[in-house]
């Protein structure tokens, strides 16, 4: 049994801000400025990603403006004051870049944001061509979703395939995304089920089940998004 799963593709930015290693560190800054994002991918020639500068890379210029690094300190952060005394993207840039394929799940560009601490990610095809940039706030489109969308995806993909078959007949409602499954069923064992494939649903904040068993018991299950 499965819902539809949102890919990157879904939710991506297409119009991509990108800069060549050329590209010298004011006109870096003024693509940032001009176009409100924190980070712009480095293409080469064939518009493949080659690396990703981010604010944090150009700080470093910032940071050791007036303040020279002694020996220990160089040794320590060899990379960091290196970008502090660099110019151009193909030196400021982090190699290699993160990047995410345009059929990944949210989940998993979640995961790789939140492993490698960065607000963007660059979207690549097979050949490492970029076709799109992926932020945090994408990722969140889908909690956009109408409460009138979600519950008609879980009254098809989750009451459709658990309970029709048996008679079963259950209510969904959906509330800030938060939805609720209430009714009479015969099988208690199938609660987790339809509590788990509904929070599957993109866009799903929370599940709460109030069904009544056959024998006249309230089963309940809750399970949080969180």
């Amino acid at each position: 049994m499965t819902t539809r799963t949102f890919t990157v593709a879904d939710v991506m930015t297409r119009k991509v801000v990108a800069v060549r290693p050329g590209a010298e560190f004011k006109e870096i800054v003024a693509a940032m400025e001009r176009w409100q994002v924190t980070a712009v991918p480095v293409v080469d020639e064939e518009e493949r990603v080659v690396g990703v500068v981010s604010e944090g890379d150009l700080l470093l210029k910032e940071e050791f403006h007036d303040h020279r690094p002694g020996l220990l300190e160089q040794r320590d952060r060899l990379d960091a004051t290196a970008k502090a005394g660099s110019r151009r993207a193909g030196e400021l840039m982090t190699s290699p870049p993160v990047t995410v394929g345009p059929g990944a799940s949210l989940p998993r560009a979640a995961r790789l944001m939140a492993t490698h601490r960065v607000k963007r990610l660059p979207v690549v095809d097979a050949r490492g061509v970029v076709k799109g940039v992926v932020s945090r706030s994408d990722l969140l489109k889908v909690f956009l979703r109408p409460d009138a969308d979600l519950a008609a995806e879980v009254r098809d993909e989750v009451v459709g395939r658990l309970f029709s078959a048996s008679g079963d007949r259950v209510d969904v409602q959906v509330d800030a995304g938060v939805v609720t499954l209430s009714g009479r069923i015969r099988d208690s064992a199938l609660v987790p089920l339809a509590a788990r494939t509904a929070l599957a649903v993109e866009g799903v904040v929370d599940v709460r089940c109030a069904l009544v068993t056959g024998a006249g018991e309230r089963a309940e299950a809750e399970r949080s998004a969180s």
